[in-house]
């Protein structure tokens, strides 16, 4: 096992944030306890040091931690009590994974991936693919378009079955919604804004079966150009004539809540009232943010420098957050338009955030890239894979502090 040190993070305080005071300034620890101690490292088939790895979002189910994997056009499966990498399940013909394609990520796949039931979805080009991981097999593919870009994230409502995608290069981007029961299209939600212009993209939803809501962030609106928090009623959704498609703008119920400067990204329901926003911000050298609100109305909670990330996920028996920050940086602002490069390098971490508190309470090291984050709460383990530290390049931190080769990175969660 490596000894990978602590970050100290670095507390700002600037006049270019213009929202709640940075609640949680100050990334020392003052918990005794191993939370975000390096447990393990797992290698994953076919990379080299050198090899760009394009992954995206993970997500726990039963005893496995399940990973979208592009350069191996794959699922990849690992098992948490024994800590190792069990398979990678691919398909066949019409039901293989995209993989990296010809080009950007809006062009491969697979993307995002959600637990339903005993199945994993998993957002691909044009589709939905149906992963059964009983049988290690792809059993289905879904299509929602045929413009050759992605299906991306998804979430699911166990109690209606109804399992909720966005695809946001699409023109208008829209949701697709899909009846788990019956495996078809129930409905389909255009984001086009009450401006007559089209959503900037969509990110990461979620649904909260206490209130019956799907929540998904919006790239940008004329409204709120930098991003907002999107609330839809699941009755509303439901009430959509079965194979139809519906404006949000149209749909009862709906609630926008501006984000402010945050280009957003991940998403997770905490306790409570709270649900976090990861911030990716664009603009160079704002303030990376983390950003907590009550999700009945929309009013900021806290806001952190702890941003730079894009999946986020909050694991209850903890009561804590952990932001992959793929993008931070060390002074805690925006690189050059949002990106890491040799110019304008990020030094990745994964972010922990106390829940009760709603304060940063740790930062420690991550790999390059290492944006998508999955936490097991029977384990108390943290799943984060990354690339190689020389590709992509940009990353100033990830040789230094151990992260050579591409893998997955198994952090304490306590």
């Amino acid at each position: 096992m490596r000894n990978i040190p602590q970050l100290q993070f670095v507390c700002l305080i600037t006049s270019l944030v213009l929202v709640t005071v940075l609640a949680g300034c100050g990334g020392h620890d003052n918990h005794n306890d191993s939370t975000g101690q390096v447990v393990s490292e797992l290698s994953v088939p076919n990379l080299a040091p050198t090899t760009n790895f394009s992954f995206d979002i993970g997500v726990v189910s039963g005893s496995r931690y399940y990973f979208t994997d592009r350069n191996n056009a794959a699922l990849d499966v690992v098992d948490i009590p024994s800590k190792t990498f069990v398979t990678s399940i691919t398909g066949a013909g019409s039901l293989a994974f995209a993989g990296l394609g010809p080009g950007p990520n809006s062009m491969a796949g697979p993307d995002g991936a959600t637990a339903v039931g005993n199945l994993i979805y998993a957002g691909d080009v044009n589709s939905v693919k149906l992963v059964d991981p009983a049988a290690s097999a792809v059993v289905k593919s879904i299509p929602v378009s045929t413009t050759g870009v992605r299906a991306d994230e998804g979430c699911f409502d166990a109690t209606h079955g109804l399992f909720m995608i966005s695809s946001p290069e699409e023109s208008p981007p829209f949701a697709t919604f899909i009846n788990t029961s019956t495996q078809t299209i129930a409905a389909k939600v255009t984001f086009t804004d009450a401006a007559g212009r089209p959503s900037a993209g969509l990110e990461a939803c979620r649904y909260d079966p206490a209130t019956d809501n799907f929540y998904v962030n919006n790239d940008g609106t004329t409204a709120n150009p930098h991003g907002e928090l999107v609330k839809l009623s699941g009755a509303s959704i439901r009430a959509i004539p079965n194979g139809a498609t519906q404006n949000y703008t149209t749909l009862a119920s709906v609630a926008m809540y501006s984000e402010g400067n945050c280009d957003p990204t991940g998403l997770a329901i905490g306790p409570g009232a709270d649900i976090a926003i990861g911030c990716r911000e664009a603009t160079t050298g704002a303030p990376l943010l983390l950003q907590i609100v009550d999700r009945t109305n929309g009013n900021m909670l806290a806001s952190l420098n702890a941003g730079g990330g894009d999946q986020l996920e909050y694991d209850p028996s903890t009561n804590r957050y952990f932001n992959a920050g793929s993008r931070w940086t060390a002074n805690g602002m925006a690189s050059a338009g949002g990106a890491c490069s040799a110019a304008s390098p990020c030094t990745p971490v994964l972010q922990i955030v106390d829940a009760a508190t709603r304060t940063l309470i740790k930062t420690v090291p991550s790999g390059n890239n290492a944006h998508s984050v999955a936490v097991d709460s029977a384990s108390g383990l943290v799943f984060v894979p990354h690339s190689g530290a020389t590709a992509p390049v940009g990353c100033a931190t990830c040789s230094s502090n151990g992260f050579t080769n591409g893998g997955i990175t198994i952090y304490s969660a306590k």
